[in-house]
């Protein structure tokens, strides 16, 4: 079997892993694996080549994409899915792996209508694809997330300020909310439900008014704090948010707060630093296993599906699965929002 594997989107700490499960299972099944660069671009351009298990077998443990990424979309360009379909025939592919999120499984979902034959993996660190409990690289980036929100609020405490963080999130708050209680932050902000500045204000006066010298609230870059005139999007129709003109989430909050407040506040922004990262033990595990899967399903003749943790185990979904995104819901944030004091 003649296997080719893409990663679109973002980068995250786990795509090397799934890589590397990839190629271990075709190998020991005795099949030859393209490694496509550049997501769906390379599918357009010819960007590919044959791939080893010896050329990944070392990058369990790193970060970002060896076989590189882009946000490109076929369907934005003219005969886009023809000219993917014919690349894939031309290269004499079996079957496509594509790992990516929402918009990487949109396009592999289009192929699959069309009679293709294509597996997906699903990525994202924000965590928000609906047909999988987790996704890989979300842990990492919580674990990362987590220690910087720590030493920032040992600054705080040393200085007696108001500490602001802005975490990625465009949509989802998933991450903020995860890194946030495991920090021990006071409030949290996320896109999913209403966020107030005032709200954090009156906080951070009344722990003033009981003693504490400090107080930390993360805020989701998503939250719609911040009024954006003229962003930019990407092919997939996203606002690039940190292209943004003026002032992010975390400066605005910050300002707010002080001039309310009267209380020295600092706002910093975690941005990619936590996208890039080495992957955690459960990352590596969770991408190698998700990588197995998916060699598994070509050969038992299974396209059309995403490979899915769903509990400990890891089943298959419709790729229409991956398509659909899950938000933080109410009962969720009813139980983390008691932590908010």
């Amino acid at each position: 079997m003649k296997i080719g594997i893409l990663n679109g989107g973002g980068d995250c700490a786990g795509l090397n892993a799934v890589s590397r499960g990839v190629l271990r299972a075709a190998e020991a099944a005795g099949d030859t694996v393209i490694g496509i660069r550049r997501g769906w671009a390379g599918l357009l351009e010819g960007e590919y080549g044959e791939i080893r298990y010896a050329d990944f077998e070392g990058l369990i443990g790193t970060g970002g994409t060896a076989l590189e990424t882009s946000r490109t979309n076929p369907m934005k360009r003219q005969n886009g899915l023809d000219a993917v379909a014919e690349n894939m025939r031309n290269m004499g592919l079996d079957v496509l792996i594509a790992v990516g999120g929402d918009d990487t499984l949109g396009v592999a979902r289009e192929l699959s209508a069309r009679g293709e034959k294509v597996i997906g993996v699903p990525k994202t660190i924000d965590n928000d694809l609906a047909g999988t409990d987790f996704s890989f690289g979300f842990f990492t980036a919580v674990d990362e997330a987590m220690r910087m929100i720590e030493s920032l609020q040992t600054t705080g405490l040393s200085h007696s300020r108001i500490m602001v963080v802005e975490v990625m999130g465009r949509d989802a708050g998933w991450i903020s909310l995860y890194a946030g209680t495991a920090a021990g932050a006071n409030m949290i902000l996320i896109p999913e439900f209403s966020a107030s500045p005032e709200d954090a204000v009156k906080l951070v006066k009344a722990r003033k008014d009981a003693g504490h010298r400090s107080t930390v609230i993360v805020v989701a870059e998503g939250v719609n704090l911040v009024p954006r005139d003229k962003v930019e999007k990407d092919e997939f129709g996203h606002e690039l948010i940190a292209k943004a003109p003026g002032e992010n989430n975390a400066a605005y909050l910050a300002r707010y707060i002080e001039e309310r407040s009267g209380l020295e506040t600092r706002s910093t922004v975690l941005g990619h630093t936590i996208r890039g990262t080495r992957p955690n033990a459960y990352d590596r595990v969770m991408s190698t296993r998700l990588g197995v899967k998916a060699v598994d399903a070509a050969h038992g003749g299974r396209f059309g599906v995403m490979v899915a943790i769903r509990g400990a185990s890891v089943s298959e979904v419709p790729l229409s699965e991956g398509t659909k995104k899950k938000y933080v819901d109410e009962e969720t944030w009813r139980i983390f929002r008691q932590f908010f004091v």
